[in-house]
């Protein structure tokens, strides 16, 4: 499977990804054993600011943090750019963080780009595109936000990933 696509249900609406094997492998790889394992379904947006990204991943429906042990090394230096519709992998302050969170940008972040192998040029590595739901991703980004247990950004209404399947590869 060169491009597998990904289709997020969710209450918001349909969101389908198409993930980039030849350019970010190992994110690829990691991101479908969550997949598989079940760990999007029922999970929130947890975090969501207009203008910039909608992020995903980490918290069920009621704010608890989902265990995600499985972390992948950085492969923002792919070539891919964090452009509107791109699909990255989340992370702390560490570059090589990365587990399950990731973010759908809402416009082109040149910022969050990779420039090098430094703890600030690592940039967040980008490992697909939205192809379809586009219209559901800009629908969450405008929805009204909160603080929720020391977090910033929350919608106040829960977004939710009903389910997360693989379909067939294009």
């Amino acid at each position: 499977m060169d491009h597998p696509q990904v289709a997020f249900d969710t209450t918001a609406g349909t969101i389908v990804i198409e993930l980039n094997q030849e350019k970010a492998p190992k994110t690829v790889a990691n991101f479908l054993a969550y997949v598989a394992s079940g760990h999007y379904d029922g999970v929130i947006f947890h975090r969501v600011i207009k203008d910039f990204m909608i992020q995903t991943g980490g918290f069920d429906t009621d704010f608890r943090e989902k265990s995600a042990p499985n972390k992948v090394i950085n492969e923002a230096d792919n070539g891919l750019k964090n452009e509107e519709g791109t699909i990255a992998m989340a992370r702390t302050s560490d570059p090589q963080s990365a587990s399950a969170q990731f973010f759908i940008n809402a416009k082109n972040n040149t910022f969050l780009n990779y420039t090098s192998k430094t703890p600030q040029g690592w940039g967040y590595a980008v490992f697909g595109k939205v192809i379809s739901g586009m219209d559901v991703v800009k629908q969450i980004e405008n929805v009204k936000t909160s603080n929720k247990n020391g977090h910033g950004d929350v919608p106040v209404v829960n977004v939710v990933i009903n389910k997360a399947t693989l379909l067939a590869a294009k």
